[in-house]
Formats: structure tokens, sequence, C-alpha cells
């Protein structure tokens, strides 16, 4: 089993580009699976991990609700946002300068198969970051992602998350609020949750800008260890 993962950084990329990219790479694994087994041969599959910022958007998921978008896409243009229905689990969600996207597009069949676990992890490797900044941040039953004061009315995401696997190939991931302008979410529900308000991890540090930087480094440190990983730095080609 292959347990290298191929970090990269994209930095701000609009996101039907990134979109595409992964769907390049994703495809790129699925056929190789399908070519070992047809051929009976071993050759190890790629794992990658893909850190991006995107432009302003919202993206709808496969079994999301168009209804929780609050404004039509004409409005959208006046806020330089677009909008994409896309092949991910889960409702709706924003993207935006700020915010860190993580796209792990990885052969869980070198890891664990199954996907339960892979989202669990994913959640913990967020919640062990934000507890390095004394954040406790937690699950909330029944829904994905990561959230701050469950159990309080005070209860706020902080995370969003989304994929999809064939194959036990996986694909889209998480988006973590770190310096991000929460007046986009104004325009929808987020993740189709009605009543329950969203936050950033500046604003939970008393609107301290805090380099994406660092916490990009805290997020591969603990996915390294929650997966069992080893990563490396090569130079992939978009």
């Amino acid at each position: 089993m292959n347990k290298q993962v191929a970090i990269q950084d994209l930095g701000l990329k609009d996101y039907k580009q990134t979109w595409d990219y992964q769907e390049l790479l994703f495809q790129r694994t699925v056929d190789l699976k399908i070519r070992n087994r047809r051929e009976g041969s071993t050759l190890a599959t790629p794992n990658h991990f893909l850190f991006v910022e995107h432009p302003h958007v919202y993206t709808l998921g496969k079994s999301g609700d168009m209804a929780n978008l609050l404004v039509d896409e004409t409005y959208l243009e006046t806020k330089g946002a677009t909008f994409y229905k896309i092949n991910r689990g889960g409702d709706i969600t924003y993207h935006g300068p700020g915010q860190i996207v993580g796209y792990p597009i990885l052969d869980l069949d070198n890891f664990f198969t199954d996907i339960h676990k892979y989202l669990r992890l994913l959640e913990e490797m967020v919640i062990l970051t934000l507890a390095e900044y004394g954040l406790r941040a937690e699950r909330s039953e029944g829904e994905t992602g990561v959230w701050l004061g469950v159990g309080t009315p005070f209860v706020r995401k902080i995370c969003a998350m989304g994929v999809r696997a064939s194959r036990w190939v996986t694909m889209h991931g998480f988006a973590l609020n770190v310096n991000t302008d929460l007046g986009y979410f104004d325009l929808m529900i987020p993740c189709g949750i009605k009543g329950k308000a969203v936050t950033s991890l500046n604003v939970e540090l008393g609107q301290r800008e805090v380099p994406p930087g660092e916490v990009k480094q805290k997020l591969l440190k603990h996915f390294a260890e929650l997966f069992g990983a080893q990563i490396t730095k090569e130079k992939l080609k978009v």
C-alpha cells in the first residue's frame, strides 16, 4: 500500500479550473485501479492533497436544495461571485478568500476502506488543529463538519465538508474559515441548516489575522498522524 501523499498548494485559483484538475487526478487513479484489476498488476496508486483558496463561489452538492441559495445568480455577479452545481455530497456552501480549502484525492485502499471513518478523521484533523489555538471544536450529531459551542444557543460552524468517492478514490473535501468575510454566508442557508451561525478562526481569536501557512502546517501534521501518511512535496503539473 502506498501511503505517500503528494501535497500541492495551488494558491488562489478559480473553482472550475480546480474542479477540473481534481477530476483529472481522480480519474487517473480510478483508471489505474481498473487497469491493475484487469491485468493483475500491482502498480501503486497515487495519493494527492490539494490546498487552494478560491475567489467568491457558491457550490451546491448533488443532494442539495436550490432554495438554500437566497439570491439569484444575477445578484451573485454584483458580489463578484459565481455558482456551480457539483458532484459531491452535501448541500450548499461558500468558498472565498481567507478560507483554507483542502481536497484530498486519496485511494482509500492505501489506508482503509471506510467512508464514515474517512470523514470522521478529516473532522478530527480540523478539531486537533483548532485545539492548538485554544478552541474547543466538536462534531454535531447528524451533521458533518466541525462546530463550536455544540449544545448551546451559540452553536456555530467553522468548517464545512463534502466528499465524493468511487472505487474508494476520494475527491472534494473541506473548507475551513480562517480569515473569511462571513458576510457572504448571509446569501445562503449554510449546508441547508437553518438557525445556526457560521464563524471563522480570526473571529474566534478576537479578529486577529491568522497566517494561513501556519494553519496549513498544523492541518498537515495532524492529517499525517491520523492517516499514517508520509507527506511529500512533489510538484504536480496543473
